[in-house]
């Protein structure tokens, strides 16, 4: 753990009173996030409770030459919160107030510390419904999931966090409070600022509130799981249903994928085995949308692209078939996977993954692969697993090679090296995989507008 200069740490203190910690046990807490590669080594940890309280903290590194990492829920997948470099964590779990609820716009102001599921929670009791969901929804923050516009299993009908954010006030890297569209839904007055802020993994200044817009509750949710013979069927049974259906997810998982969770004590949904297995989810709104998805299913086994499949029948039977999609993280974590988020056309999906497989496995035969994913959205999550007689310092550097070839075959495809977790310092070797020269460089123009010191979250995204 880095030193904090007296002078900082005074002034920091005074303004904070307890809340300024430089403890080790706190600079490990929330000096990290799910990555492992970077130890964590902030000067310290700031707690602060009010916008007043963070615009005095940026002015603070100004004036020292601080570096500022934010921490919320310490959920990510990329190191885009993890202080390894003497910085100061600036963590909002202290800035965790619902603020105001407006019925007509159907509209909450939270401050960035509010929980996923406390945001999904409240909007239950209100008789209304938060869309943006995904496994660390009971610990990630609002603040951090606009940092990466965080997306999940629902964006193929409710999109990603930023088509639910109406209003976000922040702190940039000069300590200016901006209050960015004000909550409103038209508004056409120039830049819309707000945009920049949400996926900037706060390379740009913190946000200290959000308003945030609900949408109806969901009704009569009905899920199927279905087994597929190939990649290539899982696209036609999407397109089949899609066309009749408004969907509320789609996902699709590897029979791999399906051997570790029934592993794990998830019951199996059928006895066919499949390679390839797909969940989709709608409103079953009617008798009518009932026997029109089960119309639709047996018109995908009559064209073999089904083998088998189940539909719930009770709500019960639809939390138990979703937990074959969502537990797979949780059964494959104990064979240390190496993991890519990733992204290209829907229409390309199933060459992209052609083209994956074929290049690891070419390279590495005993890597077991694990797919699964948004397939409805593009989104694809590639899990590579260790063998169990490799080391974790050998398989790591294997992967590395693995994560270039991959991310060659994502810019063949026009894709996306992340989809949803962010780039942070695990991804930042590839950006130009995704982004154009010109593009970075805009980037990095628009970073010197509002943090021209590099005080905000530096060595993220890309480097100054």
């Amino acid at each position: 753990m880095t030193a904090l200069a007296h002078a900082a740490l005074e002034q920091l203190t005074d303004l904070l009173g307890n809340r300024c910690l430089t403890d080790q046990e706190s600079a490990e807490r929330y000096g990290v996030d799910w990555t492992k590669v970077w130890a964590p080594a902030p000067c310290a940890v700031a707690l602060p409770e009010t916008a007043d309280e963070v615009q005095q903290i940026v002015e603070i590194a100004n004036e020292h030459g601080l570096h500022l990492v934010p921490s919320g829920g310490r959920t990510g997948l990329s190191a885009g919160a993890v202080a390894a470099n003497g910085e100061l964590v600036v963590a909002f779990d202290r800035m965790n107030t619902i603020l105001d609820f407006n019925e007509f716009d159907r509209a909450v102001t939270v401050q960035p510390g509010v929980i996923t599921q406390q945001l999904q929670e409240f909007a239950e009791q209100k008789g209304l419904f938060y869309p943006v969901d995904f496994a660390s929804a009971g610990s990630s923050q609002i603040g951090g999931n606009i940092g990466t516009n965080a997306g999940g299993i629902k964006v193929i009908r409710y999109g990603m966090t930023r088509d639910w954010i109406t209003g976000l006030k922040v702190v940039t890297g000069k300590g200016e409070l901006l209050d960015l569209n004000k909550g409103l839904i038209k508004n056409a007055t120039g830049y819309d600022f707000r945009h920049l802020f949400i996926g900037s993994e706060g390379t740009l200044g913190f946000v200290v509130e959000a308003t945030v817009k609900l949408a109806r509750e969901p009704k009569d949710l009905t899920a199927l799981v279905l087994g597929a013979p190939g990649f290539r069927e899982v696209m036609k049974i999407l397109h089949a249903f899609q066309q009749d259906i408004d969907l509320t997810a789609f996902e699709f998982f590897s029979d791999k994928a399906m051997a570790h969770v029934l592993a794990h004590g998830v019951p199996k949904p059928f006895d066919t085995e499949c390679p390839f297995y797909c969940l989709l989810e709608f409103e079953q709104l009617s008798e009518q949308i009932g026997e029109q998805a089960m119309a639709i299913f047996e018109k995908c086994v009559e064209e073999g692209w089904v083998l088998d499949g189940v539909m719930s029948q009770s709500l019960q039977q639809l939390d138990q078939l979703w937990q074959l999609r969502e537990r797979i993280s949780e059964s494959i974590a104990p064979h240390t996977p190496y993991k890519n988020d990733i992204s290209v056309s829907i229409a390309s999906v199933p060459d992209f993954v052609e083209d994956v497989d074929k290049v690891v496995q070419d390279a590495y035969p005993d890597f077991e692969i694990v797919w699964f994913g948004h397939i409805g959205d593009g989104n694809m999550h590639l899990n590579i697993l260790k063998p169990a007689d490799l080391a974790k310092e050998d398989f790591f550097a294997k992967c590395n090679n693995v994560s270039k070839w991959v991310f060659e075959i994502v810019e063949k495809y026009n894709g996306s090296i992340s989809a949803e977790h962010g780039v942070g310092m695990t991804k930042k070797p590839y950006l130009e995989y995704s982004r154009s020269p010109e593009e970075i460089a805009c980037m990095k123009a628009v970073k010197a507008v509002f943090d021209p010191n590099n005080v905000m979250n530096p060595g993220k995204l890309f480097d100054v």
